[in-house]
């Protein structure tokens, strides 16, 4: 039987171990930790610029035409989602820059941002604010407008920067 001291000691032992990447090499690569804050240097903007219906691309000079022709095409596998539906400005970026964050081992990520049908003007705030968070945020590469069937105008796929 194991008295209370041999079970203190083990787990005083185990808690503070790492497990050991046995497949890279320690000297090439730097290890990206998630202790790394979410990003936060963002502006907000309250005056909506870009209708429900308006398609959107962007993407950083350098960037393959052919990753940005399977974003559009929607090629590009399974992504996580965020839905911002219901949410304020503020709360929308913050969850944007803790959905990233998060998700920084991806390579792809949509973001559901809707088409603003109960706008003034035809005008989408929402939209509008995700398209210049995404513009601002150090680690998106690029983004465009999802596929009919997969949110058309109303969500866009973002490509990330890789997680090195």
């Amino acid at each position: 039987m194991i008295n209370e001291s041999d079970k203190s000691l083990f787990r005083s032992t185990v808690e503070h171990q790492q497990p050991v990447d046995k497949d890279s090499s320690r000297e090439n690569k730097t290890i990206k930790t998630k202790s790394e804050r979410p990003f936060e240097n963002y502006s907000f903007l309250y005056e909506p610029n870009i209708s429900g219906s308006q398609e959107v691309i962007h993407n950083v000079d350098g960037l393959s035409p052919k990753t940005l022709k399977k974003m559009k095409q929607g090629n590009i596998g399974h992504t996580p989602s965020i839905d911002l539906h219901g949410y304020k400005i503020e709360e929308a970026c913050r969850s944007l820059s803790d959905f990233i964050h998060f998700h920084s081992d991806k390579r792809f990520i949509q973001i559901i941002h809707g088409k603003g049908y109960h706008s003034n003007n035809g005008l989408s705030i929402m939209k509008s604010q995700v398209i210049h968070y995404l513009k601002q945020h150090p680690n998106v590469l690029a983004f465009c407008s999802c596929p009919q069937d997969m949110g058309g105008t109303g969500a866009v796929f973002v490509h990330l920067k890789a997680n090195v």
